[in-house]
């Protein structure tokens, strides 16, 4: 049935185009399901999730320029990241949750893309993501800026991320085209990489974006059992929807999942379960009933509790020695039942009876097994409980106040401190603080980035905190080298940045890089003038310069003050008299003069130059 609703404060429209805002009334579920990463104890997720057009992942951080790495945490990441990056966690509050880390790359490019299918038209969503600047404040370095793209279409910029050492969340609102069901979205790097342009990524969200959807008032509607039932109402501020539908729900597992309320479509809903307890509510709203039964077409109300607050209550329990229960201002340590006649901070009357019995203590005990971790950069060690001592069952383990099943193991875990506690049925408890120890770090260090002239040998030597097990440089069409070589000499012909993976005996992971400058100078001496008088001094002209700079003299061609071929020469090496000219053309001496020449050189790079002059034949040719 068609909803109808008073509008209480009329917003403006939000029309087509690019809005640099998020979405001002209510949302719907984040179509990305995974916009957050997940979740996981490894400190790195693997395999790589194939997310980032254009980039490579690395599972060794930190990662290199044009690399990204799905990490919960950068804490363990060594010298590097601690000096030059923050040190962080998710976006969120799970210990445990990824995020996105990308070292952008030297080149502009797109670094996620996703398509959505199944969407309503003529409707309003927003696109959004948690961006941080890795580069710690103070550090002047290029600033991450991030590009929104629609199909491929640049929509909103972000403009510099600055160095503030804090999440910023980034978006846009836009309304879907008539007839239009799907979309691309991808994010883009638009500043260089080099120095700085380091960024972590966090909730990626595409959500529908309606008007607010309200049940007011906010906080809990308390009432007494023997009270009366209670009406909740849909209040929608907004005029998005010209004729909005809503549909109530409510959840039996607080607020995990929902449930259609049959039959309940109206703007107003009566809540008439008056036993005691907790009752949760919220309601769908969309434009027309058809999008009601769409996740990506609807928005979801907040949620509203209901608690009847029972009148009475029996209590029954047993405690450790040395426990008290307590209830109301009375606090009851000894065996015994008890009565007391309350008034809840509610105003309900309220009677309960305490049947109270008292154990002795346990003296629980317990013993662990600890495995530390195999890397300095992993999260591989584990604790387990292998055997508790006493205490009354059922015993409840907590590891950091967080309830475990026996035997309690952890794993995935570092260094850090882990508190476990045994709590038995009856609040008998052991507490132990275990921790873990790192191995040393396996490091490599290439040093700082070189700048050599074209033609000139280049000699990689890593310095390694221990000898690797195997050796992978990278890329590999232009390194000439079998995979496990410990040094790497080559002549470079063109600019490159050069990556070594190397694996301890252990099977640690550790990496770094070198960009390499290769500067095109052209080492070419041609004289002139020469002498050929046979002193064997300048007796011939020819080309002269560094081998492998110059790879060849193509050709090599010398002209008399007419332009008349004199001499000329194909195909040969740099520095070699024999094949210059001696001032003879056909056995007979030629005169003293200005003559020209042109010279065709290939170099190492593969470029080929013509180089043109005059040369001055000086003296008797003899």
């Amino acid at each position: 049935m068609r909803l109808k609703v008073y509008i209480i404060l009329i917003l403006s429209g939000v029309p087509m185009g690019m809005f640099a805002q998020i979405c001002d009334g209510n949302l719907g579920e984040n179509i990305f399901t995974e916009g957050d990463f997940g979740s996981g104890f490894s400190n790195v997720l693997l395999p790589d999730p194939q997310i980032a057009p254009g980039y490579a992942y690395q599972p060794s951080p930190p990662p290199n320029d044009g690399f990204y790495t799905i990490t919960n945490n950068t804490t363990s990441w060594g010298s590097f990241a601690a000096a030059a990056w923050a040190n962080i966690t998710d976006n969120s509050s799970d210990p445990n949750g990824y995020m996105m880390v990308v070292n952008a790359s030297y080149d502009p490019g797109l670094f996620y893309t996703q398509e959505v299918e199944g969407l309503c038209e003529n409707s309003l969503y927003v696109f959004s993501v948690d961006i941080f600047n890795l580069i710690n404040q103070g550090g002047n370095a290029i600033k991450p800026n991030v590009s929104f793209l629609l199909d491929g279409n640049v929509i909103y910029t972000t403009g510099d991320v600055p160095e503030n050492e804090q999440w910023n969340t980034y978006g846009f609102t836009f309304s879907t085209e008539p007839g239009q069901t799907s979309i691309t979205l991808s994010l883009q790097n638009n500043a260089p990489g080099g120095g700085g342009n380091d960024l972590a990524l966090d909730n990626i969200t595409f959500r529908p974006c309606g008007p607010d959807a309200l049940i007011l008032p906010t906080e809990i509607a308390n009432i007494c059992e023997d009270g009366s039932p209670i009406d909740l109402e849909a209040t929608i501020l907004g005029d998005q929807y010209e004729t909005p539908y809503v549909q109530w729900q409510q959840s039996f597992d607080e607020g995990m999942t929902w449930t259609d309320i049959l039959g309940a479509t109206d703007a107003l809903f009566t809540h008439t379960d008056l036993s005691g307890g907790f009752y949760y509510y919220r309601y769908l709203l969309a434009n027309e009933p058809g999008n009601l039964l769409n996740a990506k077409c609807r928005v979801n109300s907040n949620v509203k509790i209901v608690h009847v607050v029972p009148k009475f209550y029996t209590i029954v329990d047993t405690l450790c020695t040395g426990l008290s229960f307590s209830l109301g201002t009375n606090f009851y340590s000894e065996q015994g039942v008890y009565v007391d006649s309350l008034i809840t901070y509610l105003g309900c009357d309220s009677i309960v009876t305490l049947d109270l019995t008292i154990v002795p203590e346990a003296n629980i005990d317990a013993v662990f097994s600890l495995e530390n971790p195999s890397c300095s950069y992993l999260f591989d060690g584990s604790i387990s409980v292998d055997t508790i001592i006493n205490g009354y069952k059922p015993l409840s383990i907590f590891v950091n106040n967080e309830l475990q099943s026996f035997p309690a193991s952890l794993f995935n875990l570092g260094e850090e401190e882990q508190t476990y506690q045994v709590i038995d049925h009856f609040g008998c408890s052991f507490e132990s603080i275990l921790s873990l120890e790192l191995p040393p770090p396996f490091t490599i260090e290439l040093g700082d980035n070189l700048q050599i002239e074209l033609g000139e040998s280049l000699q990689l030597e890593p310095i390694f905190s221990e000898f690797p097990e195997t050796f992978i440089w990278s890329p590999a069409d232009l390194v000439d080298c079998d995979p496990d070589c410990e040094t790497l000499e080559f002549v470079p012909t063109n600019s490159a940045l050069f990556l070594l993976n190397a694996i301890s005996e252990t099977g640690c992971v550790a990496s770094d890089s070198i960009f390499v400058e290769v500067k095109k100078v052209r080492n070419v001496y041609i004289p002139n003038a020469f002498s050929p008088n046979s002193d064997g001094i300048n007796d011939y002209f020819t080309i002269f310069g560094s081998i492998p700079n110059i790879q060849q003299i193509e050709q090599f061609q010398v002209f008399n003050r007419w332009g008349g071929l004199v001499f000329e020469q194909k195909s040969f090496f740099p520095n070699e008299l024999s094949m210059g000219w001696n001032g003879k053309v056909g056995g007979e001496k030629m005169p003293t003069g200005v003559y020209t020449y042109k010279v065709k050189i290939r170099f190492l790079d593969g470029e080929a130059i013509w180089y043109a002059g005059d040369v001055v034949l000086i003296g008797d040719v003899k």
